[in-house]
């Protein structure tokens, strides 16, 4: 445990974050997890987790696409044009075609899923792809991709700011939100839209199996530990942020002393898993104080 401790302690985080490439990988963190408390916020409150993990897979073969035709500059571009698209189909199918959400989702997401397979597939060296493509590549972002990054995820509040009102009524009162002349569909779409761009702005650094994490875990984390609306965004917002300094910080000395390879973006995931089981502990711990009886017949 000593020989443990003197490797975990063998650089000061400021001294690695110092270093441009963690910097960068930090930085990304920060804007992605400001970006994912916000719209976080109307995902737990509509319950949209499966729609997420559908954005998150529709994406792919978007990344595919552009990549192909681009190299990495056609990326963001092709990964954008995917997830709008996504978004809007999810929406019109539920709404329009009568197919309900679950539904419309696991056709959407099993469709562009395969189709992005298929088209990796087809490339040589398609299996180191497939990998970066899942697994993110957080420690490699480059000042261009982060301006990127940081542009994506700008556009995904705007969009949120723009229909605050709308997406407050719809998430706590639907009908009441109807009835007050916002139109459902409109809003959704623009929910939507914000939360594919969103998924853009952190599969290309986390990876399309790890943004899902960073949107909907840190949240849940916050409605666990509070009751009050206006603490739930800034905890969401500093959670992940410090899982993000303590995820990168491991990783490396893990890399650098230990020799192992490890992926920040699945330390960073884990951590907030982790911080999702504390929460829920002290949750229960806190109920069972306040009613000891039911605790006790339970």
């Amino acid at each position: 445990m000593i020989e443990a401790a003197t490797v975990l302690g063998a650089h000061h985080p400021a001294e690695v974050f110092a270093l441009p490439f963690m910097w960068r990988a930090l930085v990304t963190v920060v804007i992605l997890a400001i970006a994912a408390g916000v719209v976080g916020l109307f995902i737990s409150f509509r319950e949209m987790e499966f729609v997420s993990d559908g954005l998150v897979h529709a994406v792919f073969p978007g990344l595919v696409i552009g990549a192909a035709l681009g190299g990495s500059a056609g990326v963001l571009p092709g990964a954008v044009l995917a997830a709008i698209i996504s978004a809007v189909l999810f929406t019109v199918l539920e709404h329009r075609a009568g197919v309900g959400a679950d539904a419309a989702i696991a056709v959407v997401l099993t469709g562009l899923f395969s189709l992005g397979i298929v088209l990796v597939s087809r490339q040589s060296g398609y299996v180191s792809q497939l990998q970066e493509l899942l697994f993110g590549r957080l420690l490699t972002v480059t000042s261009a991709q982060l301006w990127q990054i940081l542009a994506v995820a700008i556009a995904a509040l705007a969009v949120v700011a723009l229909t605050w009102r709308a997406q407050l009524f719809r998430a706590f009162d639907a009908a009441g939100a109807e009835a007050a002349g916002f139109r459902p569909l409109r809003s959704d779409i623009a929910l939507g839209i914000a939360v594919a761009l969103l998924v853009v702005a952190g599969v290309q650094a986390l990876g399309v199996l790890m943004v899902l994490a960073l949107l909907t875990v840190p949240m849940a984390v916050a409605r666990l530990l509070t009751r009050g609306f206006a603490l739930l965004i800034p905890l969401a917002i500093v959670i992940p942020l410090l899982a993000g300094i303590a995820g990168l910080w491991l990783s490396f000395e893990w890399s650098v002393e230990a020799g192992a390879t490890v992926s920040p973006g699945a330390v960073v995931v884990l951590l907030l898993v982790a911080a999702y089981g504390v929460a829920a502990a002290v949750r229960s711990i806190r109920r069972a104080r306040a009613h000891p009886r039911q605790a006790v017949r339970a």
